[in-house]
């Protein structure tokens, strides 16, 4: 059996930085442990499956698995995934977290997600675990998210978890402070699902977005994510929907064979 791969960096200034994510289009489905053991031989944060649908309300039914597991969403691998699919104006995707939608930006790409509510929370544990104080919420939907805000961007960067610790905790775990070059920065770590630190996270700002449009006092800011590869990001609060914008370049093109 012969798939077609791409892969492709998202939310990237330029190739080679960003979150890769392997896209492979297919004509029906394939069994789930096939497609669990493919995205675990690609060894990539995230590898996207789509299949054509032929409905009113979505173009291609779309899943993401980590080498580990298969998650509710994925930002960065839907974004790629346009980059791959989108012929016209507008590119629809049905996934576990509802139609998410891909269309064009100027030169970049706009991912649409539903929006993640955020309120007040302890979470000791991730704290034990990040090895940091700081104020703590959570945010509903998606991958579930803990956020910890710390006081600037060299906190954020200075963080070095215990990711064993991390491991035992159901969710995305993020440290976060208004940005030096952009107007917040964060980093993700999704050592749940088999990825100890992500290099730029789509699911994690639909909780970022409204958390700091909040603190902000505007719906457009940027973010960059500041992990050891990292990416940047156009970020709008649309009422119930984050928008994220980003620049994508295919890296990798040919087939994958079983």
């Amino acid at each position: 059996m012969i798939l077609p791969f791409f892969q492709v960096d998202a939310f990237a200034p330029t190739p080679l930085t960003g979150n890769p994510a392997a896209i492979m289009p297919l004509e029906e489905w394939l069994p789930d442990l096939l497609l669990q053991a493919i995205a675990a031989e690609n060894n990539l944060s995230e590898t996207a499956f789509t299949v054509p649908l032929d409905g009113k309300d979505a173009d291609y039914h779309l899943r993401w698995f980590t080498p580990a597991v298969e998650v509710d969403m994925c930002g960065h691998a839907t974004l790629a995934a346009g980059h791959v699919l989108l012929t016209g104006a507008q590119v629809r995707f049905q996934t576990r977290s509802g139609v998410l939608t891909v269309e064009r930006d100027g030169e970049q790409l706009r991912l649409s997600l539903p929006t993640s509510r955020i309120e007040e929370a302890e979470a000791p544990d991730a704290l034990s675990a990040l090895g940091v104080s700081g104020t703590v919420h959570r945010g509903s939907g998606g991958n579930g998210a803990i956020i910890v805000t710390l006081e600037d961007e060299l906190a954020v960067r200075a963080v070095r978890p215990d990711f064993a610790a991390l491991r035992a905790i159901p969710s995305l775990v993020m440290v976060t402070a208004p940005g030096t070059d952009t107007d917040i920065a964060s980093r993700v770590f999704a050592a749940y699902h088999g990825i100890d630190e992500d290099p730029v996270t789509g699911s994690a700002h639909a909780a970022l977005v409204p958390y700091w449009a909040e603190r902000l006092g505007r719906t457009r800011f940027s973010a960059a994510q500041v992990g050891p590869r990292g990416g940047l990001l156009d970020c709008e609060l649309a009422d119930d929907r984050v928008l994220l914008s980003g620049r994508c370049w295919t890296v990798v093109e040919g087939s994958f064979q079983i």
